[in-house]
């Protein structure tokens, strides 16, 4: 395959939950010995851009904070570039640190983002958001999967919250994390590489791959993490894989087919 780079995902695709995937570090490092850009994009919001690179050091990779692109920073791009300062944040306290630079409230906020809260998901949390939203805050989904596997149990993402606030509130939200193409776009531009020779790589076919085809971005998809043959076999054919390898672990060889 004709590639110059990759954007590779994280959960599901190099690790899933806290269990390493064989061969994903690697496999990684294979790739900068070869001098292959890369750049680690993730919806994960569970974690800020910081704790996300002191978790891959544990596992065994080797990153710089530039190197990864998260669904919660893209958010933090968008809402600058929107001249949006007052937020509502539905996140877990520790990726707040990637939205330092805007006034953090509950009180009239200009917009409520949504990442995955998991079980600070109450009513309470989502009736004030709602609340925020019919007084005219703009709804801003961070992504919205509609779930993970963390340790091999399924869990609900932050996509079915993000669905119901829309409903309830009448709203229609804007998605600034995968599978939007503006996040894949931005992250192209970040590895210095030509658009066309990037290839995302990912286990998730909504998410990633679909992503990656309406971003005019290669894609190929792992059989790990959320891979699903049937699951896979439900989405149309121009929103598949360009190709599916086993594990990350096969990714270098692709650069020599």
């Amino acid at each position: 395959m004709d590639i110059s780079g990759f954007l590779i995902d994280l959960d599901g695709t190099l690790y899933q939950g806290s269990r390493l995937i064989p061969g994903a570090v690697e496999a990684v490092d294979r790739l900068r010995a070869d001098q292959v850009p890369i750049l680690f994009t993730t919806n994960t919001s569970r974690k800020s851009q910081a704790d996300i690179l002191t978790f891959l050091a544990d596992l065994g990779f080797q990153a710089r904070k530039e190197e990864i692109f998260s669904a919660p920073v893209a958010a933090a791009e968008w809402l600058a570039g929107q001249g949006i300062n007052q937020i509502q944040l539905l996140v877990p306290e520790s990726t707040h640190d990637d939205f330092r630079q805007f006034t953090i409230t509950d009180d009239q906020p200009e917009a409520v983002l949504v990442g995955d809260l998991g079980a600070g998901f109450t009513f309470e949390r989502l009736n004030e958001a709602f609340r925020s939203l019919r007084a005219g805050a703009r709804l801003v989904a961070i992504h919205r999967n509609r779930f993970w596997i963390p340790d091999a149990v399924l869990t609900l993402d932050a996509g079915p919250f993000v669905a119901a606030l829309e409903y309830g509130a009448g709203v229609e939200a804007t998605l600034v994390g995968k599978p939007s193409p503006a996040f894949f776009h931005t992250a192209a531009a970040r590895t210095g590489a030509e658009l066309g020779g990037l290839a995302v790589v990912g286990d998730d076919v909504e998410s990633d791959i679909k992503g990656a085809r309406l971003a005019g971005l290669t894609a190929i998809q792992v059989r790990t993490g959320k891979f699903d043959t049937l699951r896979n076999a439900e989405v149309p054919s121009e929103h598949q894989a360009h190709r599916v390898i086993d594990s990350i672990r096969d990714l270098p060889g692709l650069l020599h087919d």
